[in-house]
């Protein structure tokens, strides 16, 4: 590549860093002086990329909002899932490169899309929520019903939308949505439900339909969309409601019992000394409930702590027969 070329190259990635940048400022960062500059930028107009030319004391060059440019021509899913990829590695922190790094990559993809589906993502990013990292990645519904709802979220518009539950009920309903929340692998959105009268959580995967209605609607203070939807998934029906008690911290259940999964409250138990308060940790309460027990004793196995089951009966016969399983294997030597 001649340096020309590389310069011309060089000189479009700094416009694409957004803004305007004055003349003297890219001859100085591109090693050229003025009139080369001006060369460079009517190569970049041959090519039919829009730089404009802006006037007045703090003038100089910018790229044209909206400009899609080549090769970069993805479709809106194409779109939503890059940009969700640079959201994850900058709330989290993941990745070879800077926070810094995954900001502008997001600004370049987000100008060069056309205007109303950069609006639609800018209105995810802004009311998207994140629980801790998943195993899984987030999958799910198509980009329409996902931008769809987080524009009205964004512009407090209501929705209807034909849902079909895990019961496989199906039902049409209006809703207002406060905000999306990704958890789990999975995205979900909570909001005011016209059926029920109360804030609802919805898997947007069961969401077979939505179209954004006319009117507003006003958003409780401070609501929290991430603790909502987390605090609604643990209370969920299940075929068991179980319930037991450990001594252990909060932070060590939340390591085989997160948020989501189970309700964690801490009991009160005065020590009997001064000295028990020093050495022993506190009890506290699990509440969840689960299609099956199974997996339940090896959670508590790892807790490595003392507990005591409440309820069900079935789940203290999983553990005795984890504990007879568990001895065997270790009483089992090489014959």
């Amino acid at each position: 590549m001649s340096r020309p070329t590389a310069r011309v190259l060089a000189l479009l990635e700094i416009l694409q860093a957004g803004g305007v940048h004055p003349l003297a400022s890219l001859a100085e960062r591109l090693g050229v002086d003025a009139r080369t500059v001006r060369r460079y930028i009517d190569h970049l107009v041959d090519l039919d990329v829009p730089v404009e030319s802006v006037r007045g004391r703090y003038g100089g060059y910018r790229l044209a909002p909206g400009y899609r440019m080549p090769p970069l021509m993805l479709t809106d899913d194409e779109a939503l899932a890059a940009l969700l990829g640079l959201m994850t590695v900058r709330r989290t922190g993941l990745g070879a490169t800077s926070a810094a790094a995954a900001d502008t990559a997001t600004a370049k993809i987000r100008r060069v899309l056309p205007r109303p589906l950069g609006r639609r993502l800018t209105a995810l990013l802004a009311t998207a929520r994140f629980t801790a990292p998943a195993d899984d990645a987030v999958t799910g519904p198509g980009g329409r019903v996902l931008l769809s709802l987080a524009e009205a979220a964004w512009d407090r518009r209501p929705v209807e939308m034909r849902y079909h539950a895990r019961d496989e009920r199906r039902s049409r309903r209006v809703v207002h949505p406060y905000g999306l929340v990704a958890h789990s692998g999975r995205w979900y959105v909570a909001g005011a439900d016209s059926i029920s009268g109360q804030v609802r959580t919805f898997r947007v995967d069961r969401i077979e339909h939505v179209e954004v209605l006319s009117g507003s609607f006003d958003q409780p203070e401070d609501f929290d969309a991430a603790a909502h939807v987390l605090t609604g998934l643990a209370r969920t029906p299940w075929a068991h409601e179980v319930a037991f008690r450990a001594q252990a911290t909060v932070d060590r259940i939340r390591s085989q019992f997160p948020e989501g999964v189970a309700i964690v409250d801490e009991v009160p138990s005065p020590p009997r000394s001064k000295d028990e308060a020093v050495r022993s940790e506190g009890w506290c309460r699990v509440r969840l409930r689960a299609e099956r027990l199974e997996w339940i004793p090896p959670r508590l196995a790892a807790l490595d702590r003392p507990f005591v089951i409440e309820q069900p009966g079935e789940l203290r016969g999983l553990v005795d027969d984890l504990a007879r399983r568990l001895t065997r294997y270790a009483d089992t030597g090489p014959s």
